[in-house]
């Protein structure tokens, strides 16, 4: 693939805001930080679209003691195999867990997916990430 260049016009302000960010994140210069944008915006329009397949990571924090919600949560990965391909859990402390799930499918049923984990009862905290199988992007 062939890199092409191109100016870019913007007033000091929103400059020296895309300037912060390259910092602040470490970016070797702006032109990787613009790459990035560009990429999240691809990604946005990824799970806008209803006929790609996409990728989600869904965190939750859950009190491990409220009965029957972790057998719940296995559950709910052994119904329908191939939704919820991955489980990382960690034991936070004595009470509280975190497990951060890789849902893969249309984005419709990956954010039903997630709802449902994060709206079982006992679950603390649920985040639903929005990524990318990466087909669409260079």
């Amino acid at each position: 693939m062939k890199t092409k260049r191109f100016g870019v016009s913007m007033d000091d302000r929103l400059l020296g805001k895309l300037d912060s960010i390259v910092k602040q994140k470490g970016y070797p210069n702006r032109s990787e930080a613009i790459r990035d944008l560009i990429r999240s915006a691809l990604v946005e329009e990824e799970w806008n679209d209803a006929a790609e397949e996409v990728i989600g990571v869904l965190v939750i924090v859950f009190d491990h003691h409220r009965r029957e919600l972790s057998s719940r949560l296995l559950s709910r990965e052994h119904d329908r195999p191939g939704d919820i391909m991955a489980t990382l859990h960690l034991h936070l402390d004595h009470t509280n867990c975190l497990e951060a799930k890789i849902i893969r499918g249309k984005a419709r049923e990956v954010r039903r997916i997630a709802d449902e984990l994060i709206a079982m009862k006992g679950v603390k905290f649920g985040r639903l990430i929005p990524a990318t199988a990466g087909k669409n992007l260079r």
